[in-house]
């Protein structure tokens, strides 16, 4: 597939890649954002997965550690981050891993941010069975 250059390529291929890696989360967000502002979810879709996360430098994997350490120093992003480890999980992160990158932020963003992800993942991994951890 080449390079797309219209609006409506860049949206489709950021599309697939967003129903790829968050599945229905991703887009359960678009569509909340359809009857308030649909140019944003727009961009999320054409520019962040269109441009962004379908570049090739990264794997999705490494995508996702990235975003969930981004999403945790800047705290207050539990939904956000709710989102991205359902999609960590979609694209091969094993919940000890996530809890790990957790673990690591408590040293760079302190005690508070890494608990409230923690708990935020504690919440996706019961929803999809995943507890206890062994």
């Amino acid at each position: 597939m080449g390079e797309p250059t219209t609006r409506a390529d860049r949206y489709d291929r950021g599309r697939t890649v967003l129903d790829v890696i968050d599945g229905t989360a991703g887009a359960n967000v678009i569509d909340a954002l359809a009857d308030v502002a649909p140019e944003l979810g727009h961009q999320v879709v054409a520019w962040g997965f269109g441009e962004i996360y379908s570049r090739p430098e990264l794997a999705p994997r490494d995508r996702q550690l990235v975003t969930l350490g981004m999403l945790t120093a800047l705290g207050g992003c539990e939904p956000q981050l709710e989102v991205h480890i359902n999609a960590a999980l979609n694209v091969g992160l094993t919940p000890q891993q996530i809890i790990e990158a957790f673990l690591h932020s408590a040293v760079y963003c302190g005690f508070p941010r890494a608990l409230n992800a923690t708990f935020t993942a504690k919440k996706v991994f019961a929803e999809r069975g995943l507890l206890p951890l062994a």
